[in-house]
């Protein structure tokens, strides 16, 4: 997902935009934040569940004997014709649900369809659930000044969020970060993730210096600058 000059061009935005600031810049990448396993299924259970419905709309129905047409039929006979048409109308219809939901759970596990028919909506909490995952794992909540920021990417999603620790957020409106967050999209989306970050980085460092400006002689670095690449 990155190269060996990605990797250094992000680790050189960070350094920079930290001597400017008092915040403290993180950045992983994923290559995706979940497996959607549920999406598949989900899928397979709608169109299997809704294949009876479907085929009475296309005009397909089983052909009942007509029970009435002749008068020889016995009680007895006429109900055991009518319980094999009924039995032989429901294990059509199951047979068919089964069918239908092993092919289409098979073919939405395929990565691409999964992520294609995945919703937004659904990826989108994936992808803000594992960057909290990861601000906490990182200890981006215990620097000094409660002043860390995580950039998380999620390149299958092509999503990114921004986690700012509780110093930030009582003096930065987050969508002040939105152009940062979207010029970082737009590089992954060029094949440039190194120049994407580099922007969002000095973007970020921008924000940061006008609100949590440097101090000369009380500035440590409390977090690692290279970024951390996930499965």
């Amino acid at each position: 997902m990155l190269s060996d000059q990605d990797r250094k061009t992000i680790e050189e935005a960070v350094r920079a935009a930290e001597l400017r600031t008092t915040g403290e810049i993180y950045t992983v990448v994923a290559r995706e934040s979940s497996d959607y396993r549920e999406v598949p299924i989900a899928w397979a259970a709608v169109a299997a569940l809704s294949a009876p419905a479907v085929l009475l709309a296309a005009g397909i129905h089983v052909t009942v004997p007509d029970l009435f047409g002749d008068q020889s039929w016995s009680a007895a006979q006429l109900g055991a014709a009518a319980e094999g048409a009924a039995r032989a109308a429901l294990t059509g219809a199951i047979l068919l649900q089964g069918v239908l939901f092993i092919g289409i759970a098979f073919l939405v596990s395929l990565p691409p369809l999964r992520r294609f028919l995945t919703p937004g909506p659904l990826k989108r909490e994936r992808v803000r659930r594992r960057a909290q995952e990861q601000f906490l794992a990182k200890n981006l909540q215990a620097t000094r000044e409660r002043t860390g920021v995580l950039i998380y990417v999620s390149v299958k999603e092509r999503m990114a969020e921004l986690i700012a620790d509780e110093g930030i957020d009582a003096k930065v409106d987050r969508k002040v970060w939105d152009d940062a967050m979207k010029a970082l999209i737009d590089g992954f989306r060029r094949k440039t993730p190194g120049a994407g970050f580099a922007a969002a980085i000095g973007q970020c460092g921008d924000i940061l210096a006008q609100h949590f400006p440097a101090r000369s002689h009380d500035n440590p670095n409390e977090l690692p600058d290279s970024v951390v690449v996930l499965p």
